[in-house]
């Protein structure tokens, strides 16, 4: 009993061990925040890489060469978002408006049926976009004509390179979008929406 007790004794007052065990418990903790300090900034810098490429092409998609077809400066963007981010995924939109002030904001309606503030099916609305219905955004889905105000909208779909979000129960995937919003040239004659016709 004296030699099992003098053990014990000897294992309690050493101290050798205890980085071991300090570190043993305190890793876990310490290499998920640094993973997610890495995914953090390696997403940070695919919204730079995306954004200054939406950039580009926003001022170039204002230019008269460019107004009939759209696809090089998408095609653009896109070589310059997989050179460094490979397997994303990346999608465009453009709306066309006719000011800035316009720009997301929705169709103008009559509330009338019954007044609350919002649009019921049947209400009197000014079909701004000429697709028949009433919407939440008047913008047009394409790139305007001339003098035009466009949001020219880029998002890029990717895996996440750190296992960090999947072993916090979140989806590896992540979309990053970026937007500019600019006006067309004036290099001929453009045409505005469609006159009010509520009234």
């Amino acid at each position: 009993m004296t030699r099992r007790h003098a053990l014990i004794r000897r294992l309690r007052q050493s101290e050798r061990g205890v980085a071991m065990i300090e570190f043993a418990l305190t890793a876990p903790l310490f290499f998920l925040i640094l993973m997610g300090i890495f995914d953090y900034c390696w997403q940070m810098y695919a919204q730079q890489v995306l954004q200054g490429a939406v950039s580009k092409a926003g001022r170039d998609s204002t230019l008269e060469q460019y107004a009939a077809s759209q696809k090089t400066l998408d095609d653009r963007v896109k070589a310059q978002v997989l050179n460094v981010f490979r397997s994303a995924e990346v999608t465009f939109t453009r709306k066309a408006y006719d000011s800035f002030d316009q720009v997301g904001t929705e169709e103008r309606y009559t509330d009338n049926k019954p007044k609350n503030g919002k649009y019921d099916s049947g209400e009197c609305f000014d079909d701004f976009n000429g697709n028949g219905r009433w919407d939440s955004d008047r913008g047009r889905d394409n790139n305007g004509t001339a003098n035009d105000v466009v949001l020219y909208t880029a998002s890029m779909k990717f895996k996440r390179v750190l296992p960090v979000w999947k072993m916090l129960g979140q989806p590896q995937e992540t979309t990053l979008s970026s937007s500019t919003v600019l006006r067309n040239q004036p290099f001929a004659n453009g045409t505005d929406s469609r006159p009010d016709e509520c009234p």
